[in-house]
């Protein structure tokens, strides 16, 4: 199924959430399952599908990360599942060197800084990418959807090294 169709949305990796939030609630009172408490099993049932279909749509859509996999599904390239890994050295080296700042932080003497400083630079990793990748969506030749496919897997590394920075911090403040 095409979300962006679902939410009348151009397939973008650019999706403006306050429209697709209207578009979400606008959906979820036509299909209601309450609106449907008179009507037949099978009506209550196709209601409960359809509240849950939305429901997904939305979840992937409001996410970065999961909207650039739905582009690619929609492309014909599946990401979900699959245990490819990145064959780029470079961003295996800043992988490195990102965990080890990471393991680092505990014996800082100014482990804010070391925090803020991880931040920042997954920040702008992350916007680099990102800008590479939405050219790369837009793209209608394969080699690009491939590459794009690499841009995602680093950026859910991204998001689990942002997770893991998270509790350092969390556990460091309490």
């Amino acid at each position: 199924m095409n979300y962006f169709e679902l939410f009348s949305l151009s397939p973008s990796y650019d999706v403006d959430t306050a429209i697709l939030a209207e578009r979400y609630r606008d959906l979820q009172r036509a299909v209601h399952p309450d609106k449907f408490a008179n009507a037949s099993e099978q009506d209550k049932r196709l209601s409960v599908q359809r509240t849950a279909q939305i429901n997904d749509a939305f979840q992937t859509l409001k996410n970065p990360i999961q909207r650039a996999e739905h582009i690619l599904a929609l492309k014909g390239l599946e990401l979900s599942h699959e245990s490819t890994t990145l064959k780029d050295t470079t961003f295996l080296m800043q992988q490195m060197e990102w965990r080890e700042s990471l393991e680092e932080i505990s014996d800082s003497d100014d482990p804010d800084a070391e925090i803020q400083a991880l931040y920042d630079s997954f920040d702008t990793f992350a916007k680099q990418i990102t800008a590479v990748l939405k050219v790369q969506l837009a793209s209608d030749l394969a080699s690009e959807h491939l590459q794009a496919a690499d841009q995602i897997r680093k950026l859910k590394f991204m998001a689990k090294l942002q997770d893991e920075l998270a509790r350092v911090e969390d556990a460091l403040l309490g």
